[in-house]
């Protein structure tokens, strides 16, 4: 993940002219014809004209003009209004890029708020993400043992190989992501005096049950408020009568959890 994600901003003219905008507009002085320049620009033909109606309307100016025959043959070519339009754009879409860098080099000089965007910058199907500093690291031969401590002194151990963990820079102290399906997860209501062999057992109260056709999210609430959502079929919520308030243990294997660095 690069760190230019970390500070976005759309840029528009009068609330509406986009890029998606000028890149039909460019489209249109590239190929001289609304219909191809539509289908580069991701518009309809009547999608098109209907943006450039509205942004004639609004500029009390033509931005297109169609030519029939003669020399160079017919069809669309862009109007003094719309070239100035466009230049405008460009000139502006500098400017502001310049300025979204400016913004993240400021923000970069900030590790702690970097490092929290960082970690809400990443895009996952994992129900389960959690962002913590690598406390413990033990590499062998074959395979590594991460164990990153989380908000609130919670610790999530994860098993990867030893090339994935030189390769990602994996070090004590660092920061790190640990992601886990809410399929993975088991939820334990009551151990019967058993010990279970599972490396991650997270105790809490269950916080939230969103029933569905099938199966369920159960969210289970630690001590300090980070939530663990599991995914449980409802003939297993009926079964252990679960309900929100009730204590729960959500149990999962090291090799269940993978874990990402910046």
């Amino acid at each position: 993940m690069s760190d230019a994600t970390l500070v976005t901003g759309e840029l528009k003219l009068a609330g509406r002219l986009d890029a998606r905008f000028f890149a039909l507009i460019e489209a249109i002085g590239q190929v001289g014809s609304i219909t191809r320049a539509a289908r580069t620009a991701g518009y309809s033909y009547r999608g098109a004209w209907l943006v450039l109606e509205t942004a004639t309307n609004l500029a009390s100016a033509p931005l297109v003009e169609s030519a029939v025959g003669g020399a160079g043959g017919g069809g669309t070519r862009l109007t003094p209004a719309a070239l100035d339009l466009l230049q405008a754009w460009r000139q502006l879409s500098a400017r502001h890029a310049g300025f979204l860098r400016e913004q993240e080099a400021w923000l970069l000089q900030q590790p702690a708020l970097a490092g929290a965007l960082r970690r809400l910058a990443m895009k996952s199907s994992a129900r389960n993400q959690f962002g913590g500093s690598v406390s413990r690291l033990a590499i062998g031969p074959v395979s590594a043992e991460v164990t990153l401590t989380l908000a609130g002194g919670h610790e999530v151990t994860a098993t990867v190989t030893s090339s994935a963990a030189r390769r990602m820079g994996l070090r004590e102290g660092g920061e790190a992501i640990a992601l886990v399906k809410a399929s993975a997860i088991v939820l334990v209501t009551d151990f019967a005096g058993y010990a279970l062999s599972a490396r991650n057992q997270l105790a809490g109260t269950v916080s939230r049950v969103e029933q569905g056709a099938v199966s369920s999210l159960v969210g289970v609430t630690l001590p300090g408020g980070a939530v663990v959502t599991a995914s449980v079929t409802n003939d297993a919520i009926d079964g252990l009568a679960l309900r929100v308030g009730q204590p729960a243990t959500a149990v999962f294997k090291a090799y269940s959890v993978m874990v990402a660095v910046a």
